[in-house]
C-alpha cells in the first residue's frame, strides 16, 4: 500500500511538472524553460543528499548515468514528436509504451501478480491512453516517422524508469543525483548548440523552477516507491501521470475535459483500488 501512494504521489507531481512545464514553454523555446528547471530540480536532489544519503558506488553511478541519458533522449524525442504531431494521437502511444516496457520488464524478472492485479493493471494502461488522448483522437493518421518517434520517447521514458530501479537500493539519491547531472549537462550542451535558433524570449522563471522541482519530487518518490514494492505496478501507476495534467488544465485554465478523459479517470480510480488490494 504504501509503494502504491508513493506512485499515486509520483504520477501526480509528474503531471503537475508537465502542467507548469507546458505554461512556462509558451512565453519561450522550450529549451530555455528547461534550462531552468533542470538546475532547480538537481539542486533539490543535492538538498536531499544530506537528508536521504547518498552512496556513489560505481553500480549507482552506472545506472543513474544510464537513466540521465535515457532521459535526454526521452525529452529530444518528445519535442520532435510534439513538432510532427497530431499529439492527440501521438501522446497515446507514448504513454502506452512508457507504462508497458516496465510491466514487462518486472514481470520478466520473476514479479507476481495477484487476481485483483491481473485485472487492475490492464485497466490501468486503458487509463493511460484515454485520460492522455486528447478530443478528436483518430481523426487524422500519424506518419511512420512520427510513430517511431512517439514509441522511442516512450521507450526512453520507460528505459528512464528501469535504470533508476536497477540501481542499488542501499544507494539513497546517488542514482537521482547523477542521472539528473548527466541529463541537464546533455539539454544544457544542446541549447548551446542551438542558441540561434532559441529567440530572445525569456522563459517564465518561477513557472519553470516549480516544474524542476517537482520532476525531482517524481523522480524521488518513484525511486521509493520501485523499492518498496514491484516494478511493475509503480511504473504503471505512476505513467497515470496525464491525469494531474488534464485536472490542472481544468482547474487553472479551464479547459474542457472531453468524455474519453472522464472515462480514463473513472478506469483509472477503478484500476488503483483494484491495486491496492494486492
Amino acid at each position: 500500500m504504501i509503494a502504491l501512494l508513493l506512485a499515486l504521489g509520483s504520477s501526480l507531481a509528474y503531471g503537475c511538472a508537465d502542467f507548469l512545464g507546458g505554461l512556462g514553454a509558451r512565453k519561450a523555446h522550450v529549451l530555455r524553460t528547461v534550462m531552468i528547471a533542470a538546475p532547480a530540480s538537481l539542486a533539490v536532489e543535492l538538498l536531499l543528499w544530506p537528508v536521504l544519503g547518498a552512496s556513489f558506488s560505481p553500480a549507482a553511478l552506472g545506472w543513474g548515468a544510464a537513466s540521465g541519458i535515457a532521459s535526454a533522449a526521452a525529452f529530444a524525442l518528445l519535442y520532435r514528436t510534439l513538432a510532427i504531431g497530431p499529439m492527440n494521437v501521438l501522446s497515446p502511444v507514448t504513454a502506452l509504451v512508457s507504462a508497458a516496457l516496465p510491466l514487462g520488464v518486472g514481470l520478466l524478472q520473476g514479479e507476481h501478480l495477484t487476481a485483483a492485479g491481473l485485472v487492475g493493471l490492464p485497466l490501468a494502461l486503458v487509463a493511460v491512453v484515454l485520460i492522455s488522448a486528447g478530443p478528436g483522437a483518430g481523426s487524422a493518421r500519424p506518419s511512420r516517422v512520427a510513430l517511431l518517434l512517439a514509441f522511442g520517447a516512450g521507450a526512453a521514458i520507460a528505459l528512464q524508469l528501469v535504470f533508476l530501479h536497477q540501481a542499488p537500493s542501499d544507494s539513497g539519491v546517488a542514482p537521482l543525483i547523477v542521472g539528473r547531472a548527466v541529463s541537464s549537462a546533455i539539454t544544457l550542451a544542446a541549447a548551446g548548440l542551438l542558441h540561434r535558433k532559441l529567440g530572445s524570449e525569456r522563459p517564465a522563471y518561477a513557472l519553470s523552477a516549480a516544474a524542476g522541482v517537482l520532476d525531482s519530487l517524481a523522480n524521488l518518490l518513484f525511486l521509493l516507491a520501485a523499492r518498496g514494492g514491484d516494478l511493475a505496478v509503480v511504473a504503471v501507476i505512476t505513467a497515470l501521470y496525464p491525469a494531474g495534467t488534464v485536472l490542472l488544465a481544468r482547474g487553472v485554465l479551464a479547459e474542457r475535459i472531453h468524455r474519453g478523459q472522464f472515462a480514463g479517470l473513472g478506469t483509472a480510480a477503478l484500476a488503483v483500488s483494484l491495486l491496492a488490494l494486492t
